[in-house]
């Protein structure tokens, strides 16, 4: 089993195996639930019945379901980055239009397919409708640091710039293509790929 990130948001990081399974559950519990009921109608002990743990071993790591959700958003950065890393790790340096497809095709992925992340996503969604630069910026940052090894490029000041533009533009036109259609409308979906592309192009050619 694959350690859970440690959120700012958890009281207490967990030490033993047996503790890290339970936090797991309750963050897959805190997801499910995300899916069925929404935000708003979350609550600390719902997640307790859903992960069949006590209520004590949810407020052991959160103190409301904020935290949780934020600690659920970190987990979520933390597969998106794992993933990007695992599809890039076969392919040929310095092209960053693969890294580009990279990038965006496995958001698109998670957007489809894990739960909860329609509300969370890595942070930008909770509260509802909320949508603040900092976990924009902390994404960026992430694939900053990722693939500039991978570009051969420096990971200064105008590379972490490059990628927050992109992320905010890419994070935008997403979630307008999931919201004319559940699965992210394709057309949408093309326009922002080729959006990036021209974009990218100018910075990184």
């Amino acid at each position: 089993m694959k350690p859970v990130p440690q959120a700012p948001s958890l009281r207490k990081a967990p030490v033993q195996r047996r503790s890290a399974e339970r936090l797991t559950r309750i963050l897959d519990a805190c997801a499910d639930l995300l899916d069925e009921v929404g935000y708003e109608e979350l609550s600390t002990r719902a997640v307790a019945v859903r992960a069949g743990v006590p209520i004590g071993s949810v407020y052991r790591f959160f103190g409301n379901k904020r935290q949780m959700a934020d600690a659920l958003a970190q987990r979520n950065l933390e597969r998106y980055t794992e993933r990007v890393t695992e599809r890039l790790k076969d392919a040929p340096k310095g092209d960053w239009r693969v890294a580009m497809d990279a990038v965006l095709d496995e958001y698109l992925a998670m957007k489809r397919t894990a739960p909860g992340f329609s509300l969370v996503d890595f942070g930008n969604q909770i509260p509802v409708g909320a949508r603040h630069a900092e976990p924009n910026r902390r994404v960026a940052d992430r694939l900053t640091d990722l693939l500039s090894a991978y570009l051969g490029r420096a990971p200064d000041e105008a590379l972490r710039r490059t990628f927050l533009v992109a992320v905010e533009t890419a994070d935008t036109l997403v979630h307008l293509s999931f919201r004319m259609d559940p699965e992210g409308d394709e057309a949408i979906i093309t326009e922002t790929r080729e959006l990036l592309r021209a974009y990218l192009a100018r910075v990184l050619d």
